[in-house]
């Protein structure tokens, strides 16, 4: 029998555990790397992926000889539809104002809800398709993408359609998530009556977004607020996602694993009490290190204590217009392991396997079985692609079993 397609002479093969809940602790550093590899192909789904072995025919042969394969990668924190850019606020960090007081100021969240309110469903959607494909470029096939740029019924709607209208178009594993309660628009009575407004909201974006999510931070949505919002959304069938702890430990890891959230993001300032409570949870603190690395912040979130505390971690971009303008997850890959102090398979199980957890995904393995989402990376070792910064390491990406793009043509 001849399959569709067989990746041989690997020199390193990367191979996720297939689990049932994210890794934790200390299974974060396990990770199966074959020396010499094959991967068998057909009609999309990965047959055999191990060893080099000559047991196999393939209408197509791609030769990895020093190449490294792994798994496309998953992005699990990401705005990815909003309007305009906010380049003038680098300025306005680098003199020393912080992020709440451009928020305060009209800035921050509040200047790309307008530009975004402005803009057409169409203009969103180009400018939205060209940040997708640079992260498809750069070997991510399955996404998490947020509204929270809309504050009100009309513009929020108008994100989620987006997203899914991306999701269709190019066949990608994306997730939608409702983040209605990401600020308080200028034109809202209060925070108590705006987050009832994105409450009763949520029985309409129902079908069009797979989780909710809130913002919880001085200034924006408390502790009690953030429980009110995820008990309602949890009521009305969503899984729930937090931002918390971005800036100050206001406890939102805590809350998260109280309610049993998917994810708590961020997670800078997380308490010592609750980075322990992971250990009964399996809540992925999904980490931002590029959103410390772009505010220039000296401290960033407690990797290392949060798996000494047996807990799950997932690495994402938090790619963004005004905290963390990269959609280049290698880039937060080597801020990961220069900051964080993970080892290099720590890194590839965050933003693969337990990224895929972190979104309810399934994705992020290429072992018998699972669909055929791969990367060719032109790199000797899979230490190489965080080590070597700043440079996109992808030869091809492989989408079903379809190579979709390839360095040396573009997108297929």
């Amino acid at each position: 029998m001849a399959y569709d397609l067989i990746i041989q002479n690997i020199k390193e093969l990367i191979l996720p555990k297939s689990v049932d809940r994210p890794l934790k602790g200390k299974e974060l550093d396990e990770l199966t790397v074959i020396q010499n590899g094959t991967v068998v192909v057909d009609d999309g789904k990965i047959v055999y992926s191990g060893p080099y072995t000559e047991d196999y025919e393939a209408k197509e042969v791609i030769d990895a000889s020093n190449r490294v394969v792994s798994p496309a990668l998953v992005d699990a924190h990401t705005h990815l539809i909003h309007g305009g850019s906010r380049e003038h606020e680098m300025a306005l960090k680098r003199q020393g104002k912080s992020y709440l007081e451009i928020l305060e100021s009209g800035g921050g969240i509040l200047s790309t809800v307008e530009a975004t309110r402005q803009a057409t469903e169409d203009e969103l959607f180009a400018k939205a398709e060209h940040a997708l494909l640079t992260m498809v470029h750069h070997g991510v096939l399955a996404v998490e993408s947020k509204s929270g740029y809309g504050l009100d019924k009309e513009n929020e709607l108008k994100q989620l359609r987006i997203s899914n209208r991306l999701a269709e178009k190019y066949g990608l594993t994306m997730r939608h998530t409702f983040l209605g309660p990401h600020a308080v628009p200028k034109e809202a009575t209060s925070n108590a009556a705006f987050l009832q407004e994105m409450i009763d909201l949520l029985p309409e974006v129902k079908g069009l977004a797979d989780f909710a999510d809130i913002f919880c931070e001085t200034g924006v949505f408390t502790i009690e607020e953030s429980q009110r919002y995820m008990e309602a959304a949890k009521a009305q069938g969503f899984k729930v996602k937090i931002h918390a702890d971005e800036i100050d430990p206001l406890g939102g890891l805590g809350l998260a694993i109280d309610e049993e959230a998917i994810s708590a993001d961020h997670l800078v300032a997380s308490s010592e009490e609750d980075k322990a409570k992971l250990n009964h949870s399996n809540t992925v603190a999904v980490l931002l290190p590029g959103t410390t690395f772009y505010l220039g912040k000296e401290s960033y979130a407690d990797a290392r204590g949060m798996l000494d505390h047996n807990g799950a971690i997932a690495i994402a971009t938090d790619y963004n217009p005004g905290s963390c303008v990269t959609n280049n997850l290698q880039m937060v890959m080597a801020i990961a392991a220069l900051k964080l102090k993970l080892s290099p398979n720590e890194i590839w199980n965050a933003v693969t396997v337990n990224a895929a957890k972190a979104i309810d995904v399934d994705a992020g393995t290429i072992n018998p079985g699972d669909q055929a989402n791969i990367v060719i990376w032109h790199a000797p070792n899979h230490e190489y692609v965080p080590y070597h910064y700043g440079v996109n390491h992808v030869e091809k990406v492989i989408q079903k079993g379809r190579v979709i793009v390839d360095r040396h043509l573009g997108l297929l």
